[in-house]
């Protein structure tokens, strides 16, 4: 549990938030004698997105959140584990699925992807798509690929490496890594903060080119 929101309490006077206090520095007497003003610095708008409230909880670790112009609550990195943060990330990591088999999909039809996967990882995806085809379901066999397959394409063609912002494999390959790491802990309601906040650093910074996709799909209608 991240204890920091418990060990800072508001302080009123005349009925409204004019500072805080820290458990730390209390002593003797009453607990406005202790009191600190808000820096602006520490505040954060509850309107503010969620891509910057991530870059500002990596600067500090908690923010006083005004509302309606006064503070009127706390937030720490903590409350990203809750369910409307992970949406949030779990979104970010399914576009950029999206994303790369979408690429695939335009320069390499016909499957012409398979060289770039060994045989072993084609054949999960062939039983998977007989499952599903088992099931009525009208996927193709790009469709039946996990998220490491097809960062793994797409590392290993210099064709579509060359469509991404990536400027190596080895860049790409660790990138995927990660992002896959932390859709994983997100499916399985993972610690994110302790084991993936650089990823989550990462994408909140570069939210702007997640949205808008590889260089090599930009001119799509």
């Amino acid at each position: 549990m991240d204890t920091r929101k418990f060990q800072v309490v508001g302080i009123r006077k005349d009925g409204i938030i004019n500072g805080y206090v820290e458990l730390i520095d209390l002593g003797h007497g009453a607990c406005g004698d202790y009191m600190k003003p808000f820096n602006n610095s520490q505040i954060i708008l509850d309107s503010a997105p969620l891509a910057e409230l991530v870059l500002r909880l990596n600067e500090q670790g908690r923010l006083f959140v005004s509302i309606l112009g006064r503070v009127g609550g706390i937030v720490s990195r903590t409350d990203l584990q809750k369910p409307p943060a992970r949406m949030w990330l779990f979104g970010m990591v399914t576009l950029i699925e999206m994303r790369f088999g979408r690429l695939i999909e335009r320069y390499c039809p016909d499957d012409n992807w398979k060289p770039f996967l060994s045989d072993g990882r084609i054949q999960k995806a062939n039983v998977l798509l007989e499952e599903r085809m088992r099931r009525n379901q009208e996927l193709s066999l790009l469709d039946c690929l996990q998220l490491s397959d097809k960062a793994q394409i797409v590392a290993r063609s210099k064709q579509l490496r060359s469509l991404t912002r990536f400027q190596s494999r080895r860049k790409l390959e660790e990138a995927s890594k990660k992002i896959e790491k932390l859709r994983n802990n997100l499916a399985h309601s993972q610690d994110i903060i302790t084991n993936d906040w650089d990823t989550i650093m990462a994408l909140s910074e570069s939210l702007d080119a997640v949205l808008e996709g590889p260089p090599g799909l930009q001119d799509e209608g």
